[in-house]
């Protein structure tokens, strides 16, 4: 092993662990926006707030719910800290669908 190599190892951990991080990241994000669309046809369909969260709890563990209603939508947004290295980062994903809608 070269000197440079063992220079360089830190640093090509540190790029690859923030890769990783950021794959997580992206796909945390998928979870939440699909949540965001089953709670928003759950509650166009007259399902209770209860449900819709109890849906979006399932499929996120546990982002925070934020419901609004504006004739003849309801919108449900979902928020949710990302994890491990990239915490910091707040995830967020909104969905709507028609009220009274089958």
């Amino acid at each position: 092993m070269t000197a440079e190599f063992a220079v360089a190892l830190p640093a090509i951990a540190l790029v690859l662990a923030a890769c990783l991080a950021s794959v997580q990241l992206v796909a945390e994000q998928v979870r939440l926006t699909d949540a965001a669309a089953d709670a928003a046809r759950a509650l166009g369909r007259g399902e209770t707030e209860a449900v819709a969260a109890a849906i979006a709890d399932r499929i996120t563990g546990g982002a925070a719910l934020a419901v609004s209603a504006e004739a003849p939508f309801v919108c449900v947004t979902l928020s949710s800290a990302g994890d491990g290295f990239l915490a910091a980062i707040e995830l967020r994903a909104e969905s709507c669908a028609v009220s009274g809608g089958l």
